[in-house]
């Protein structure tokens, strides 16, 4: 979708408008990514479909019509159709840039009534290894700023706790700067679940990773707070559950792969995805049900039964 070009300057600045629009109401920041371009797609349905270049001469069946399309369209990457899920998301785009419209004197025209899609059941998502390293890719684009130096520094620091540490969403939360032993490349989880503590190892790459967040990156956000919490946010104080998860969405729009961008993925996604990755890779049930500090090899057994599934998809 990031990659559609639209020759209309017109719809150029109304996008880059629709998107101030939502800045200034205070939408999350995921919301502010991912709106506009769900409008960049319809101008360019507009343009390519229709020969339309102008925002007056859009209409409430034109937009219906594009949207029917979408439903009938093929997921670009792996064939089928496009989950439910996204049809929702880019129904609530589309319905959002009508108020923008009305809201701004633009262009007054009859609602949509269009009626939401069943919500597809959701499943355990893992990600591939291309897909986490999309991820990876994606807290390097565009850093022309130290803010968003320190902010992509800092969203690869949370992949790699989340990912390649394993942790529980409350675990990462609560990990303090003293929690991590460099020397030793150990991660002391305190308030794991059920009150367990466990030590979680990391190799090089991933202490050359926390490092530069620590070092290099959080003395900026810090500011002139003090804090132990290892993640913080703009005001210096801990980052909160909520907003590392928006991070995670935000990172995984910026990404190019379109099947990515349409799971519905938060911070356990990532915990599934490497126990997943290191069954794969041959490591026994009992070494995964440590790492994750799961007390039963029950909870782990899960991993086996999805790649078993994965295998009879193919």
């Amino acid at each position: 979708m990031k990659q559609l070009k639209l020759k209309s300057e017109a719809f150029q600045y109304v996008e880059i408008s629709f998107k101030e629009w939502l800045d200034v109401l205070g939408y999350a920041p995921s919301t502010v990514y991912q709106m506009p371009n769900y409008v960049r797609e319809l101008f360019h349905w507009l343009e390519t479909e229709k020969q339309i270049t102008q925002v007056n001469q859009i209409t409430t069946p034109l937009i219906k019509e594009h949207y029917n399309n979408l439903k009938t369209r093929s997921n670009q990457r792996q064939g089928g159709a496009l989950s439910n899920n996204y049809l929702n998301k880019q129904l609530q785009g589309l319905y959002k840039f009508m108020d923008y419209l009305r809201q701004t004197g633009r262009l007054t025209l009859p609602h949509l009534t269009i009626e939401r899609e069943e919500s597809n059941p959701k499943p355990i998502q893992v990600l591939t290894v291309e897909e986490i390293k999309a991820l990876y890719q994606a807290t390097e684009n565009h850093l022309e700023t130290p803010k968003k130096e320190a902010i992509g520094s800092r969203d690869k620091a949370i992949l790699t706790i989340f990912y390649s540490c394993g942790l529980r969403r409350n675990e990462g939360y609560h990990l303090d700067l003293s929690d991590i032993n460099f020397d030793r490349k150990i991660l002391h989880v305190r308030r794991g679940k059920n009150y367990k503590e466990r030590f979680v190892p990391f190799n090089k790459t991933n202490s050359k990773i926390l490092q530069q967040y620590i070092y290099d990156h959080r003395p900026y956000l810090l500011k002139s707070k003090q804090t132990a919490a290892l993640f913080i946010g703009y005001q210096g104080n801990r980052l909160g559950a909520e907003s590392m998860v928006r991070r995670l969405k935000i990172l995984q729009q910026k990404t190019d792969e379109i099947e990515l961008q349409q799971k519905d993925i938060a911070l356990h996604a990532l915990r599934h995805s490497i126990a997943t990755h290191l069954l794969q890779a041959g490591m026994s049930l009992e070494k995964i049900a440590r790492f994750l500090g799961h007390s039963s090899l029950e909870s782990t057994q899960i991993y086996t039964h999805l790649i078993k599934q994965k295998d009879e998809q193919l």
